[in-house]
């Protein structure tokens, strides 16, 4: 059995992400774990097509440091004070980031929504955590925020 001392936690910020932070809230007060909190900021690279001269960085560093505060009130608003934590606000690929964090930060397991529910827009989950759950190079617990 692994031992569970440290959890990450996706976040796209939505009440159905506050959910799954609740859980791990939850787990993490049973195994006396941690849990480190990510937000990814998908990188434009990503996009691939050619797009006029604009200040791209900037907007991208402007979508950071606009996570970044959404983060700490997400954090300030939604986490027990007395499990220990961690944030943090990446820029890449979702899934890859989410995956290359856990590992950089020895976290011993995932946790993340599934799926949205019905009538609302699909965010983080779907696709998303099919791909983290494929790549991590620790276990998955992907859970139905919606129920």
């Amino acid at each position: 059995m692994i031992d569970i001392k440290k959890i990450l936690v996706p976040t796209d910020f939505s009440d159905h992400s506050n959910k799954v932070l609740q859980a791990a809230i939850m787990v993490a007060g049973k195994f006396g774990a941690a849990i480190e909190v990510v937000f990814v900021v998908e990188s434009l690279d990503a996009y691939g097509f050619a797009v006029p001269h604009l200040p791209l960085e900037k907007l991208e560093k402007d979508l950071i440091d606009r996570a970044k505060r959404k983060m700490t009130e997400f954090i300030d608003e939604n986490m027990a004070k007395d499990v220990p934590h961690a944030s943090a606000v990446l820029n890449g690929n979702i899934p890859k980031e989410i995956v290359r964090h856990a590992e950089t930060q020895g976290c011993d397991l995932i946790m993340i929504g599934t799926q949205t529910c019905k009538g609302v827009e699909k965010t983080l989950f779907g696709s998303v955590t099919d791909r983290v759950i494929k790549t991590a190079n620790c276990p998955v617990l992907s859970m139905n925020p919606c129920i």
